[in-house]
């Protein structure tokens, strides 16, 4: 692995500088385009006599025919390239922008490539931290970006939206190895620049996926190892056909029987895509389909039950147990199962080489549902009843059932925008997108196993395939913004970027309990309008130094989930969802030479009404969150790579912080309210750091990767642990934090050609993984219960013995290998 941020890519500055000149000579030639035709005839007559002149000398004729040829194809390849960027030139940051990003290309991403969903791709990056339900970052995973959860990063593709419309997360694990799929990527950590789709609190991830490149090519890449895991992809292209037409595609499929017991993956994907390319024109219409089906691991377990049944324990479809009261049955149905499919059509047109623009319509269509097994001990867990399920209060009617929860939505729209750059001093560019979502969920019955008593509240509720409850949402989102980068003294340009976003969003009844709300009332029925203005300036101070600072303002709505919560919990003033507000500014230093590159940023993003993560859970093991009226992280990432001789690179990266709620109050269990002041954030470690050794020679490759991440706390109560009692009644004390840990994984690979057999290349290779085997935890719950104890506040587990019950955690796969080969023909 060896990631090469474009912020501090060494061996590219001269490369960069060479392509703005090559891109600027080629945009004068295009505007002296007319002067040539003027004057075709003397140019035909000179290029005539130059032709008889030539044919005396045919070895030198064929010469210069080869050069130019290699010249043009060149040229040709490039322009292609640049026109297909066309597409993302709306929502990323420049190396004029006053923002804190971070690129990865197509030849990064294919050398961490071999499985893993995109958290893992991107967790060596800046202030990230990562989660895997599974263990091995095959299945649900997750990324969090300085210490805000996923719901905050804004995600697009092309500049379309990919976020769920109601939860505003990505779900990876239905676009199964889209990575292999895409040409660039690039990170804006804090408020970024303005995009489409949801606000971002924490980060903005945009994606271009893969360009259609003007030579054929075939390629199978291949990864196997530890846990049954396994990828196969197939990778396609037609090259240009015609001078006109191309298509380029991906067939993929990826398992694993994760870490956890049971904790399985099935993916199945593709990519395909079709363009039409004219001199300023591109067209291509673009889709992807991703079917998964994984087994549940999203309870998480307790230190306690880690104890008794190991470290892989995974409690989710737990039947039945033994005498001793070890789990020995489990329902083999227990999967979340969907299929997602995106459709792209995509206009680039260049109008002059000053002038740009870019339209997208989009549809993505998602169905999918997900199945467990209920027991009466479950649902005294989570607070429900049987009457959930419109069944009888009386907990004799039924023993044990499995249901189905279910999702059918469509999610469409378009997103435009025009760039105009006149190549000396200033660039604008005007964008913006109309988005709708319309979506229903339902839950299905269908299993019961009758208990004693027979009587229920529906007798249809007995029968297979009965539906307890639906209901029906609503998503408009309209945005349009304005951005301008204006070099008003050498070196030192200024950015305003104003967007203007507005909301509606209906829903008819976001909970999961029996009725089917026959009146089709929207019970919430919310609109919202938003202004983010940012404004800063870069500074180039000479080739070797830069200094930027910028302010912007976000802000964001809430999700289903907050809904959920505030219905639920209606006499609570804490649980009423509100939309939230950042202020971020930035401030950071860039130093960059042949050898040696380092950067400074220091962040300062203040919240009011920050949706914080809990700590909780919900019965799906999606994390909780709730407004706080007052918040901040404050932090310094800094980044450094040298590269002293062309076999060796080390990159290093590293961010220390400080995330506080302040005033934060909590409700103890005799009903009082208690303030505590500032405290920490949950999971948010104060410290992160990244560190690699990159060693390259001829077609070796060899990379180490160690990653520290700081404690984490759980709670937002700064509580570090909490009083329980074992199995005999004595007072111990369990953890309330993820801790820190300390892990290192080795890359080595070797590639070569065998042009003899049209090979063009071979990259065979093997990466290990947590080679010291640390033991871990990469995600968790907490929801202890919190006393007066003679003055003192304390946080204490009433539920269970030990922690159960009352905190779980997601344990990281010790040391484990991934062999991989890759072929392109």
């Amino acid at each position: 692995m060896n990631l090469q941020f474009d912020n501090l890519q060494l061996d590219e500055v001269l490369g960069r500088e060479a392509r703005a000149e090559r891109r600027e000579s080629r945009v004068k030639g295009q505007e002296s385009g007319f002067r040539i035709q003027d004057s075709g005839f003397k140019m035909g007559l000179m290029g005539l006599m130059g032709l008889m002149g030539l044919l005396g000398s045919t070895v030198r004729a064929q010469e210069l025919s080869a050069a130019d040829s290699l010249w043009l194809a060149k040229a040709d390849s490039m322009r292609l390239e640049e026109m297909q960027e066309i597409v993302v030139k709306g929502v990323r940051a420049t190396k004029k922008t006053p923002v804190a990003y971070t690129n990865m290309t197509k030849e990064q991403l294919k050398a961490v490539n071999y499985g893993q969903d995109v958290p893992y791709l991107l967790s060596l990056t800046p202030s990230i931290t990562m989660t895997s339900d599974a263990g091995n970052g095959i299945g649900y995973t997750s990324l969090r970006v300085r210490g805000t959860d996923p719901s905050r990063v804004n995600i697009t593709a092309n500049g379309i939206p990919l976020n769920d419309a109601e939860s505003a997360t990505v779900f990876w694990v239905n676009m199964g190895d889209f990575a292999s799929s895409v040409q660039s990527m690039q990170i804006q950590r804090g408020v970024g620049t303005s995009t489409n789709g949801a606000g971002a609190f924490g980060a903005t991830l945009n994606m271009q996926t893969e360009s259609i490149g003007m030579k054929p090519y075939v390629g199978i890449d291949v990864s196997g190892g530890s846990y049954a895991s396994h990828k196969e992809t197939l990778r396609f292209s037609t090259g240009m056909i015609g001078e006109h037409w191309g298509i380029q595609g991906r067939l993929s499929d990826i398992g694993s029987k994760g870490y956890l017991d049971r904790a399985s993956t099935k993916l199945h994907s593709y990519f395909l895509q079709g363009g039409w390319f004219g001199d300023n024109t591109v067209v291509k219409l673009i889709t992807w389909n991703g079917i998964e089906e994984t087994y549940h691991a999203w309870n998480y377990t307790s230190k306690y039950e880690q104890s008794l049944y190991g470290r892989t324990y995974n409690s989710c479809g737990v039947m039945g147990y033994d005498a001793d009261g070890k789990p020995n049955s489990y329902y083999n149905d227990q999967t979340d199962n969907y299929h997602q499919r995106n459709y792209q059509l995509i206009w680039n047109q260049q109008y002059t080489g000053k002038l740009s623009s870019n339209v997208g319509l989009h549809y993505t269509k998602g169905q999918g549902y997900y199945q467990q097994f209920q027991s009466a001990a479950t649902q005294m867990m989570y607070g429900m009843s049987w009457a959930s399920y419109g069944l009888s209060t009386d907990e004799s009617v039924v023993e044990d059932l499995v249901d189905q929860q279910k999702m059918d939505n469509d999610f469409y729209g378009v997103v435009a925008s025009v760039d105009y750059n006149n190549k000396e001093n200033l660039e604008v560019i005007v964008g913006g997108g109309w988005n709708r979502y319309v979506g229903d969920q339902f839950g299905h019955i269908v299993w019961v196993k009758p208990g004693v008593a027979t009587t229920v509240a529906d007798p249809a509720a007995l029968t297979p395939d009965f539906e307890y409850y639906r209901n029906h949402a609503v998503k408009n989102d309209v945005n349009i913004y304005g951005k301008a980068t204006y070099e008003f003294v050498r070196g030192l340009n200024a950015f305003l970027d104003l967007q203007y976003r507005h909301i509606d969003y209906k829903l008819q009844d976001p909970t999961v309990a029996y009725g089917v709300n026959a009146d089709k009332i929207y019970v919430i029925n919310h609109h919202y309008n938003f202004f983010n203005p940012k404004v800063g300036l870069n500074y180039d101070v000479n080739d070797h130094h830069k200094v930027y600072a910028s302010f912007g303002v976000g802000h964001k709505e809430p999700v289903r989930n907050n809904f959920m919560q505030q219905i639920a919990n209606p006499d609570r003033t804490d649980t009423k969802a509100r939309p939230e507000q950042l202020q971020d500014l930035e401030v950071g230093y860039k130093f960059q030479s042949t050898k040696f590159t380092g950067g400074i940023n220091i962040y300062w993003m203040n919240y009011k009404d920050q949706l914080v993560l809990t700590g909780e859970l919900n019965a799906i093991g999606e994390a909780l969150t709730k407004n706080l009226d007052k918040s901040y992280r404050l932090g310094v990432e800094v980044e450094a790579a040298w590269m002293p001789v062309d076999w060796f690179r080390w990159d290093a990266n590293a961010t220390w912080s400080r995330n506080r709620v302040k005033d934060m109050v909590v409700t103890l269990t005799d009903g009082s309210n208690v303030n505590l002041g500032d405290q920490p954030l949950a999971f948010s470690p104060d410290l992160i750091f990244n560190n690699i050794f990159t060693f390259k020679y001829k077609g070796l490759k060899a990379s180490v990767q160690s990653q520290y991440v700081g404690d984490q706390y759980l709670t937002n109560t700064g509580f570090k642990e909490m009083a329980c009692m074992d199995e005999n009644g004595n007072t111990t004390y369990e953890t309330l934090l993820l801790k820190k840990h300390f892990h290192t994984n080795v890359d080595l690979s070797y590639s070569f050609s065998l042009k003899k057999f049209r090979i063009q290349d071979i990259t065979a290779g093997v990466t290990f993984y947590n080679i010291f085997s640390a033991k871990y935890d990469n995600n968790g719950w907490a929801a202890p219960q919190l006393v007066n104890d003679n003055g003192s506040i304390k946080a204490v587990n009433e539920w269970g013995v030990r922690d159960s019950g009352a905190a779980g955690f997601a344990p990281s796969a010790p040391f484990n290998v991934m062999g991989h080969l890759s072929v392109s023909f």
